[in-house]
């Protein structure tokens, strides 16, 4: 369920309803695990493919590879971000981006993102790349592109991948992240203070 929460957006945070079908607390679906297997490229320090590995492998060794980032804007300026199921290897139940996810093995950047808004989000939207993080421990050693959508299109969340979400105002998302109630990915706070702030 999509919540817009407008001019109520400066209470203090409260646990948002789960989607439907999305995993409860304590409950880890098989998709996490299986997505540990997947191949992708690894990077050196100026962003050129040097090798493959499995993601799972990546993330242990803290080897670098490549990621995506998408903003999601309504009409009204209000930008759509997630709750990262509690399934997911990082960050589970912190708040993120609208969308995101790592490049597959030889795929571009914004073939990455054009994938992921669909996958994640169900949208077709038009993307405009808005920056790029360097590889670093704040963005998990992940090469980020940075996009950003404006549509009128309801997002539909994937309830493996989503926990719950929030249309947020851009003011009322910065006071949240500085009152420190609501948990944030540490690429999301990167990304928020130099691409929407």
């Amino acid at each position: 369920m999509l919540m817009s929460f407008g001019r109520h957006a400066r209470q203090p945070y409260k646990p948002q309803m789960r989607l439907k079908g999305a995993s409860a607390p304590g409950k880890t679906p098989q998709a996490g695990a299986q997505s540990q297997n997947e191949r992708l490229d690894v990077v050196d320090v100026d962003d050129k493919v040097i090798d493959q590995a499995k993601r799972g492998e990546i993330h242990r060794l803290r080897l670098r590879h490549r990621a995506v980032h998408m903003l999601v804007f309504n009409r009204q300026g209000r930008l759509f971000v997630q709750q990262r199921a509690l399934a997911k290897d990082s960050f589970p139940g912190y708040w993120d981006t609208s969308a995101a996810g790592h490049l597959d093995a030889g795929e571009t950047y914004d073939q990455a993102a054009r994938r992921e808004l669909s996958e994640e989000l169900g949208l077709q939207a038009s993307l405009e790349k808005v920056g790029r993080l360097e590889a670093s421990a704040a963005t998990g050693f992940e090469f980020v592109n940075v996009y950003r959508a404006v549509t009128d299109q309801t997002p539909v969340p994937a309830k493996d991948e989503i926990m719950a979400t929030r249309w947020f105002e851009i003011t009322a998302l910065g006071d949240e992240m500085d009152r420190g109630l609501m948990p944030f990915t540490p690429s999301f706070r990167v990304i928020f203070a130099r691409f929407v702030a």
